[in-house]
């Protein structure tokens, strides 16, 4: 098993942050990233259909026969997850809005929680939010079209600008504590974010959390890779547009 590769996947490009995470910290793993981004947006979709969706990429990484298989897409994780552990031998690792460590830093403001409408309107958020409701207040931000900035490329510049200052045109930025990247789209837009929110800003994402989670498992189990080189990356789209496959290596490097 130590010689097998990692399947990640997500709706399009997204997962390509938690990829990155996982790549810092595991630098000799090999994986296969599977973005589907023929089918994106997943956040629009019901959960039926993404349940099938999800299972044709995990049967496909079964049989490229990976030894795990990360979810690296929030919306994703909500609707399948659990059916995942149910269907596959191997460890299913999923991802959700880092809600926790937002919460344990709060000093008193506002969480903001971006993400796609279906991981905001799951049951499993629900559960999530309702252990902190208590202790700080939570607002629910929904932001496709954020989604659609980052399969374009546009991370940066105007269109990504605007984009951010809409979604927070009703918000006093005072009053936030910190913003939970709910998506694993966001995380590119970071530079964005702070240039129209300001530098003080505090975000929050689970890309580093689940990259340690595979680790701790991977060590758990003895299935580390043996080796001092660099693993191998491959990176397939369900589209099967070569830009997007070009777009996703130039992301994954970005700011190494």
């Amino acid at each position: 098993m130590k010689s097998l590769p990692i399947g990640v996947f997500d709706s399009g490009l997204g997962g390509i942050s938690v990829l990155k995470e996982m790549k810092k910290l595991m630098p000799h793993e090999d994986f296969i990233y599977y973005g589907d981004s023929k089918n994106i947006p997943y956040g629009k979709k019901t959960k039926e259909r993404l349940k099938e969706l999800c299972f044709q990429i995990g049967d496909y990484f079964i049989e490229r026969g990976v030894k795990a298989i990360v979810i690296a897409c929030n919306t994703a994780t909500s609707a399948a997850v659990n059916e995942f552990r149910e269907r596959y031998s191997i460890p299913i690792i999923g991802i959700e809005p880092a809600l926790k460590p937002a919460v344990e830093r709060c000093n008193g403001g506002k969480i903001v929680v971006l993400a796609t409408e279906v991981t905001l309107r799951e049951e499993k958020f629900y559960r999530l939010m309702n252990k902190y409701t208590d202790q700080a207040e939570i607002i629910k931000m929904p932001a496709p079209k954020l989604v659609t900035l980052v399969e374009q490329g546009s991370i940066g510049g105007k269109e990504a600008e605007d984009a951010v200052g809409e979604l927070f045109k009703n918000i006093n930025i005072n009053e936030v504590d910190s913003i939970v990247l709910g998506c694993t789209h966001y995380p590119f837009l970071n530079n964005t974010f702070k240039k129209v929110l300001g530098e003080n800003i505090t975000l929050i994402d689970g890309g580093l959390g689940t990259a340690q989670h595979l680790q701790d498992i991977l060590a758990e189990r003895g299935w580390l890779k043996n080796s001092n080189e660099n693993g191998s990356i491959e990176i397939i789209n369900s589209s099967n547009d070569q830009r997007l496959i070009e777009l996703s290596y130039k992301l994954l490097n970005i700011n190494e």
